[in-house]
């Protein structure tokens, strides 16, 4: 398990707040680490990118389609994007090399998303 893998289960899986998780290289435009059975289909993995990039108005009004399931925009920024349907939410957060995006259940707590990336670019810089 590289340092990636061990950053998404001890930040986020053990938290019991997110279900799956995988970390998108934005340069090599691939996912580089996620839990045991969350795959994203590289072509997620792109269209999470050109979101941030391109696409951040849009999503807002519109929302965001992620593994074959709509999500609606609850919040979006420059670094991260809250959304959710009726059976649970996505967060999508950004740094200046990597996304994080995970799938966590209603009711609790996606902010968990945003400590695993501080602790992310901490172990980065």
């Amino acid at each position: 398990m590289n340092q990636l893998q061990a950053l998404l289960n001890d930040s986020l899986i053990r938290t019991k707040h997110v279900e799956n998780a995988a970390i998108i290289d934005i340069k090599e435009r691939k996912v580089c680490a996620s839990t045991f059975g969350f795959n994203v289909p590289p072509e997620n993995a792109v269209n999470l990118i050109y979101t941030f990039y391109k696409n951040l108005l849009q999503v807002r009004r519109g929302g965001l389609y992620f593994k074959e399931k709509h999500y609606k925009c609850l919040r979006a920024d420059e670094h991260s994007i809250y959304l959710q349907n009726p059976d649970g939410g996505l967060i999508v957060v950004k740094t200046k090399t990597l996304i994080l995006v995970a799938t966590y259940r209603v009711g609790m707590y996606p902010s968990v998303c945003v400590e695993a990336v501080e602790k992310l670019g901490k172990k980065n810089a």
